[in-house]
């Protein structure tokens, strides 16, 4: 390999030529990446192999920080560069692994699908060769904690690690409810969409069922937060500020907590409601907001060779996956939500007292299967790890005392489960039929994929692999007796699905939305149905829809839950210190505009309700048993006062509470902004920060480039714009995408904070003030248009 033009690089600025050329093994024919003005690559290969090497090479060098992140996640080999700190999440990644047949995975999500892997691997490594002659090309991160990139294998790639998993979470926090609270309060506790099964089975105790059973299980997806003992130069700990500051992203293995966390939205629109008379798509899926960000952009281009279609994709997915994920092709557009699936069972095993490794199974002692692993600890060498497995799977849980031990049977351990991967399949559909049957190929995670195409269709499927279950519904741990096995999964097209609706729209927002017809199999929990009701009121109104008010809409503010409250809470007697906030709501119309006050009151004393309501129904003593209430139950139960959480004297209890509550909002904004009520603006007490993981570690100087500086935010956990945290917001739009099918190039996109993870690229942060305000940029398709918006290429040669 040699490097013909190459960056000159520092860290505290970025300078290059307009053009580089690399000479590179592994190429059958020159590559073109044109990188534009917004740091997205459109990269031109002449043939497939080449293509998805080119992006796997070009991610790496844009991500390489974050891909080395996640190998060592995808490989439990944190250790070796945290310690022993880092030792559960190792133990925890190695027994979730995919133990399954390799060759049958690879092959799974396209017919081409092991020389596609393949080729994105060779395309890291060759990048990664490049740091090892030149170590000035790795980003800061690596001098930093003294590491270096270790290569790539298929079996990261095809990692569930980082997957959007759940079922056992929502066990677990069943079962110690009930035990805490009894199953008919639960019921009224938690906003189930089905008749969900509340009683232990025979033979399990509840009681026993404690978090310390996902304990390996959660480990396993923690983000690393790095110490001081984690440094290169240990000499630089006294002088930094030590103190961590991390966010661990939210899963859908935190049941209730997750489950809101989650905000994505997406929607396709008919041509007979849109201005051009083609059909629209947009997508805005939420994860957590971080540097880099989850999502990395790019365009991918060959030609058709030797019978196979070619290709011209461009959208968004993960920068260590080949493919996109969500996007447009010539033919049509896409985009995705979670939809809710139970993937998860808990089974409870008898153990034999004499062995532990042996469990009851079908009325015999059945052997565990037992694999010995060694972990490399920085500081402490070698660390044996013993990974046990039943029929169902991994055993995640061993309590000896009671000679019980805990199995996980998971979806998303079999082959088809690697997530968005099977988006290879869709990056080349040409029909809504054949996006469907390559949906079919997506078992990880259950999603909403809707469609709209240049001929006028639209359309949704949801995906996922669903287990079939005869005789129990998935809530609650079951035995591993052999009583209960799954039966295969719903065939993927079996699944709800629409074709060209009558409403002339079709839109999802992790709500309920399983048809009437169909046996409610797939979860007990969904999202608050609230933005999706911003959703419908939009929708079924509009006329001549255009990018730019899908634009409006993806950064719409306005709380469907706050404009059912807000009558109640101007009904109410309050004393006078409290009427310029009464009448300040009674007059809001319920957007969480970041510029409004009556946003900041309601905001705040919708959280100071669900506290004193928290503490009012759930005993002390139960508290460390069941989580907080959503806000979708204390909307519900303020609109209908029940005496169960109410008591006796329902509303008279409800409205003391409410006034209370907002005494409390007045006092606190008082005491942060003074007593000007125009002061109390919500985007001072919300606003959008991403701090880099390492920060906390670095100088005051480093902190200043890698750090992106606060800027105040709207919106809300509950609307459309939706956004997750206290103050800080931690979760929202990862990106957002919205095609017209009558023009590709007038396609438009956001993105956070940049395409790059290097803070010496002028694409390190250059996206994160139009993503936080509205503004977005355009998703060129024509390369006639790329040529002239172009920031930098680069030319690959063999």
């Amino acid at each position: 390999m040699r490097i013909v033009i190459i960056f000159v690089l520092s860290f505290i600025g970025f300078s290059a030529t307009a053009q580089q050329s690399v000479q590179i093994d592994g190429l059958n024919a020159p590559v073109e990446i044109i990188k534009d003005k917004w740091g997205i690559s459109h990269i031109y290969a002449e043939n497939q192999q080449d293509l998805f090497f080119a992006q796997g090479y070009n991610a790496a060098r844009d991500r390489l920080f974050q891909f080395e992140i996640w190998r060592r996640k995808a490989t439990g080999t944190l250790a070796e560069i945290m310690g022993e700190k880092a030792l559960e999440h190792d133990k925890g990644a190695r027994l979730l692994r995919f133990r399954n047949d390799l060759a049958a995975e690879l092959a799974h999500y396209h017919e081409d699908g092991t020389e596609i892997i393949n080729a994105f691997v060779d395309g890291v490594n060759a990048y990664i060769r490049e740091t090892e002659k030149n170590p000035e090309l790795l980003p800061f991160e690596f001098k930093t904690l003294g590491i270096k990139p270790g290569h790539w294998t298929p079996e990261i790639v095809i990692s569930r690690h980082n997957a959007l998993t759940g079922g056992i979470s929502n066990e677990i926090m069943l079962s110690k409810a009930i035990t805490a609270l009894g199953a008919d309060v639960v019921r009224e506790y938690y906003p189930f969409y089905r008749d969900t099964h509340l009683k232990a089975f025979d033979g399990i105790d509840l009681s026993k069922i404690t978090s310390d059973i996902m304990a390996g299980y959660r480990a396993s997806r923690s983000m690393p937060a790095f110490d001081a003992s984690d440094l290169a130069n240990p000499e630089m700990a006294a002088t930094i500020n030590s103190s961590i500051d991390t966010f661990d992203e939210q899963f859908w293995n935190d049941p209730i907590e997750g489950i809101n966390n989650i905000g994505s939205n997406n929607w396709v629109i008919d041509g007979s409601k849109t201005e051009s008379g083609k059909p629209i798509m947009a997508n805005d899926p939420h994860r957590t907001i971080q540097s880099p960000s989850l999502r990395y952009m790019v365009h991918l281009n060959a030609p058709a060779k030797d019978g196979k279609r070619g290709w011209n994709v461009i959208g968004g997915g993960e920068p260590v996956l080949p493919g996109v994920s969500i996007g447009h092709n010539e033919f049509g557009a896409w985009g995705l939500t979670i939809f809710r699936i139970d993937q998860e069972d808990l089974y409870v095993y008898e153990t034999n007292p004499d062995n532990p490794n042996q469990y009851k199974y079908n009325g015999r002692w059945a052997d565990m299967h037992t694999e010995e692993t060694v972990i490399n600890v920085r500081g402490q060498g070698d660390v044996t790890a013993t990974l046990k497995y039943s029929i169902h799977g991994p055993v995640i849980h061993e309590d000896t005392e009671n000679n019980i031990a805990y199995g996980l049977r998971a979806a998303w351990l079999d082959i088809g489960a690697t997530p968005y991967l099977a988006s290879l399949r869709m990056d080349q559909a040409e029909t809504f039929e054949e996006f469907r049957d390559a949906c079919s190929f997506s078992g990880l995670p259950g999603e909403n994929m809707v469609w709209a195409d240049k001929m006028g269709n639209i359309g949704w499927q949801s995906v996922g692999l669903t287990p079939v279950r005869f005789g129990w519904d998935g809530s609650l741990p079951i035995p591993g007796n052999g009583e209960y096995e799954w039966s295969g999964y719903v065939p993927i097209k079996q699944m709800p699905h629409v074709t060209n609706p009558k409403s002339g729209w079709y839109g999802t927002a992790n709500h309920h939305n399983v048809p009437d017809g169909y046996p409610n199999i797939f979860s007990d929990f969904y999202s608050d149905p609230a933005r999706y009701e911003r959703l419908l009121e939009v929708m079924n109104a509009a006329e001549n829809h255009t990018i730019e008010d899908s634009e409006r809409l993806q950064y719409d503010n306005k709380s469907m839950n706050a404009e059912k409250i807000i009558p109640i809470i101007s009904a109410l007697s309050v004393p006078d210190e409290l009427r310029e906030a009464q009448n300040a709501l009674g007059s809001w119309d319920a957007r969480l505009d970041l510029e409004s006050s009556a946003a900041a009151i309601f905001d705040i004393w919708e959280q100071a309700m669900l506290n004193m309501l928290y503490n009012q129904i759930m005993p002390r003593d139960k508290q460390s048993q069941v989580g907080m209430p959503s806000r979708q139950k204390l909307k519900d139960w303020i609109l209908t006062p029940d005496a169960w959480v109410w008591g006796d004297s329902a509303e008279t209890s409800r409205d003391h509470l409410m006034v209370t509550a907002l005494q409390i909002a007045v006092e606190i904004l008082t005491e942060d902004f003074g007593d000007d009520i125009d002061t109390w603006n919500y985007g001072r007490i919300h606003y959008s920060e991403i701090i880099h993981p390492l920060s906390h570690l670095l100088s005051d100087e480093l902190q200043d480039q890698v750090n992106i500086a606060p800027l105040p935010r709207g919106g809300g956990g509950n609307t459309l714009n939706a956004n997750h945290g206290n103050e800080r917001q931690r979760s929202g739009a990862s990106f957002r995408m919205i095609v017209d099918t009558a023009d590709w190039d007038k396609a438009v996109g956001t993105n956070s904070p940049g395409q790059s993870g290097d803070p010496r690229s002028p694409h390190y942060a250059d996206l994160f003030e139009g993503w936080n305000k509205g503004d977005y940029f355009p998703m060129l398709y024509s390369k006639t248009l790329i040529k002239q918006n172009v920031s930098e290429e680069i030319h690959l040669k063999p």
